[in-house]
């Protein structure tokens, strides 16, 4: 099925017999579902893009690249860069801004911006029973309310179906500056990292590869904005980082950022991949009970991403701690979301039954 509009949609939803599962680009197939597809790839183009009021609106089916490309002719962005799933789960098509959207896709820059949920100003979606909701607008101040759109972020379309997404974007910046570290533990590492973004020099992301592109460890730091600002920033990390070693500053486009937030290490490697989210502070015990393949620490060890065997659950090696361990790419045996406590898992079930009565879209997704 392939609505051409959000009434088509409505009808659609109303008039199914069973599961649907909503496919937007196809690109991050994560978690199991049945049921016929409902693609929403026709709902696709920007209605509505000011420069001057940092606000672009689109439908839920356009790709991303086609909102890059028309931020980038004013210079602007989308400051939470969204992760490209592509190369790690060996999908092909567009990621889209409904899929974006509805699972909270967000990169490095997540730190100190914020994530997706934090820039979706509106919503305009479809629920379990073909009801045409709006929630939000299209601009930054809101009308006071259910905060319906951080609902829908995140919800993976058990909530509703995506037909419209209102985001703030943000300017470009002029210069990008990348610091790094080489041969720390991974507990160094972090404390580096902890180090570094507890100080007022503001760097917008902190990474730390245990195995490197030359196969040392690098640990990983990003200025942002004008050029004498970096470069005054720059030296002042280097001077509060000594402690940790020799500091190296490149300036340039970041572009090896991209291979941080597309985790493209674990690309072509074969066996499981894993998102956990965690207490930075954490991280380096986390990691220690994992007898994990590979590990790459993102947002200051607060994300870390492991590799691992086919079928082993990593949930067994790391017990209780503060977060949670989603099954990005795996064995269909393995369950993809975390286990929820019973009185969040009561709140999640409610909600659902509330949104979609008949438990037909994208059901099973989380479980």
């Amino acid at each position: 099925m392939q609505p051409r509009s959000e009434e088509d949609l409505s009808q659609m939803i109303m008039g199914a017999n069973g599961p649907l599962r909503i496919k937007g680009g196809g690109t991050r197939p994560v978690g199991h579902c049945d049921g016929d597809e409902l693609s929403t790839t026709a709902l696709s183009g920007i209605s509505l893009y000011e420069p001057g009021a940092l606000t672009i609106v689109a439908g839920a089916g356009t790709p991303i690249a086609a909102i890059e490309e028309t931020l980038a002719a004013e210079n602007q962005r989308l400051a939470f860069e969204p992760m490209d799933h592509r190369a790690l789960l060996g999908t092909t098509g567009e990621p889209t801004l409904g899929g974006m959207a509805a699972a909270n896709v967000s990169g490095p820059r997540r730190i100190s911006v914020g994530a997706c949920r934090d820039f979706m100003l509106g919503v305009r979606f479809v629920d379990g029973q073909g009801t045409i909701i709006k929630n939000g607008g299209r601009v930054m101040k809101n009308v006071t309310g259910y905060d319906l759109v951080k609902l829908l972020a995140g919800s993976y379309g058990t909530l509703g179906v995506l037909t419209e997404v209102s985001l703030k974007v943000l300017p470009n910046v002029e210069t990008i500056g990348t610091l790094r570290l080489h041969g720390l533990t991974d507990r160094q590492a972090v404390a580096a990292l902890s180090c570094a973004l507890g100080s007022p020099f503001e760097a917008t992301a902190a990474a730390h590869l245990p195995k490197g592109p030359a196969g040392d460890p690098v640990t990983m730091l990003r200025l942002e904005g004008f050029e004498a600002s970096v470069k005054y920033r720059a030296d002042k990390l280097q001077d509060l980082l000594k402690p940790y070693g020799d500091v190296d500053v490149t300036m340039g486009d970041g572009a090896e950022w991209a291979a941080v937030r597309d985790v493209a290490a674990f690309a072509d490697q074969p066996g499981n991949v894993w998102r956990i989210s965690a207490k930075p502070s954490d991280a380096p015990d986390l990691v220690a009970r994992l007898d994990a393949t590979a590990v790459q620490y993102d947002w200051g060890g607060g994300l870390i991403w492991a590799l691992a065997e086919e079928g082993r659950d990593l949930r067994s090696a790391l017990g209780e701690f503060d977060g949670h361990a989603t099954l990005i790419r795996g064995h269909a045996d393995v369950p993809t979301f975390h286990p929820e406590v019973p009185a969040l898992a009561a709140l999640t079930n409610g909600l659902r039954a509330k949104f979609d009565p008949r438990g037909i879209l994208n059901s099973g997704i989380m479980t």
